[in-house]
This record gives C-alpha cells, sequence and structure tokens, in this order.
C-alpha cells in the first residue's frame, strides 16, 4: 500500500493532469486506487464530474487546507486501497508539506519556464525537510518534466536541468491538446485515447513509479 504525492508550489504545472492520469494508469492495472484532491480549486473533482470515467470512482475531496482531514483520509484511503494519489495546492505550503510527510513517493512536476524552476527549489527544499522527518522510511523524491514542447530548446534542456539539481528524472510529460480533450470528457488519456502519444507517456511514467515502489 503506497502513497504518491504530487506537489509543486506553482500553478499550472501539470500536478492535477499528472495525479488524474497516474491514477487513470493504476487502475488499468488493475490496482485498486483512492485519488485525494488537497486543492482547493479541486480540479480533480470537477474532472470526474465532466462524465463517468474511472475518476468518478476513486476521487475524493479534502476540506480546503483541513491537515487533520487529509491526514485521517489518508490513512483510511491506505486500509481500502492499493495506491493513495494526493493532488496538493500550490499555495498551501503546509498542506503539502503534510502529504508529503505521507508519502512514499514525491512527484515534484515541472515545466520549461525559468519561473517553474526557480519555484521547484522550494518544492524541493520542502520534499527533502519531509523526507528527513521520516527518519523510518525513506522517501523517494523524483522530478517530471511537464508540459514539455521538445519542439523548444528550453523544454529540450529541462530534463539535463532537472538531473542537476540532484535528483532522478522521470519520463516528461508533453504538452498536448489531447490531455484538455480527456478532461473535458471527463476520462483519463488511457481511457479517452489509449495507444495515443500522451497515453504512451503516462504509461511510460506509471511504469516508472512501479518499480520505484517494487524496491
Amino acid at each position: 500500500m503506497a502513497i504518491i504525492t504530487v506537489a509543486g508550489r506553482k500553478g499550472g504545472i501539470g500536478k492535477s493532469t499528472i495525479a488524474g492520469n497516474l491514477a487513470g494508469e493504476f487502475l488499468a492495472r488493475k490496482r485498486s486506487v483512492v485519488l485525494l484532491d488537497a486543492d482547493p480549486q479541486h480540479s480533480l473533482a470537477a474532472w470526474a464530474a465532466q462524465g463517468q470515467g474511472v475518476l468518478s470512482t476513486c476521487v475524493q475531496t479534502v476540506p480546503d487546507g483541513d491537515v487533520a482531514k487529509l491526514k485521517a483520509q489518508a490513512k483510511a484511503a491506505q486500509k481500502a486501497a492499493d495506491i493513495v494519489v494526493i493532488d496538493t495546492p500550490p499555495g498551501m505550503p503546509e498542506t503539502a508539506y503534510q502529504a508529503m510527510l505521507l508519502a512514499d513517493v514525491i512527484l515534484l512536476p515541472c515545466g520549461p519556464s525559468p519561473l517553474d524552476l526557480m519555484a521547484l527549489q522550494q518544492s524541493l527544499a520542502l520534499a527533502e525537510k519531509a523526507r528527513a522527518a521520516r527518519r523510518e522510511k525513506k522517501t523517494r523524491i523524483r522530478f517530471v518534466p511537464s508540459k514539455v514542447a521538445m519542439s523548444t530548446n528550453l523544454s529540450k534542456a529541462l530534463p539535463a536541468t532537472l538531473a542537476d539539481m540532484g535528483r532522478k528524472v522521470l519520463p516528461a510529460i508533453s504538452l498536448r491538446v489531447a490531455l484538455a480533450e480527456a478532461v473535458e470528457s471527463g476520462l483519463t488519456i488511457v481511457e479517452f485515447a489509449p495507444g495515443s502519444t500522451s497515453h504512451v507517456e503516462f504509461d511510460a511514467l506509471a511504469k516508472a513509479v512501479v518499480r520505484i515502489l517494487a524496491r
């Protein structure tokens, strides 16, 4: 039973897209999943409400900034599911920190913008603080290149730039229209466009996370 926290101090870096589609990939692999929507915008809940996809079966909202509720829901979810995925708010560092303290794996998405990289430094510091606090169990911290457009130099350089920051880099997620269309339909990418480039990317990301959990 594992907890995966998706976090970042900056909005618009694809946290909810990654959390929701990773949940879809795990469900497609016949894992039971609870997806905790701890962002006050409740983007995952809105996504799930768009249709009758798998997210409608696993998304649970967490009251805004209620750390006690977050902990209680995460513990209850661990008893009910193989994997718990937590989507955190960008502007509430205490909520994100508490979600990191619960995590076996912390995923830190980062876009190619220099502003995204600046914000990532703050997210990484928070994640390392949480990792240090969990002395009994080593939390894995990984970067995820997000919203990349490989036609641009900034996107091409992003994986190497992230690697230089001292943490391993997982498969990248490209900026593609199919991901937005999937949300509009209330579906994850594996449901909306199986076999598409976006689905292949999320399949690779899910496989990488599963390998981490297996270790």
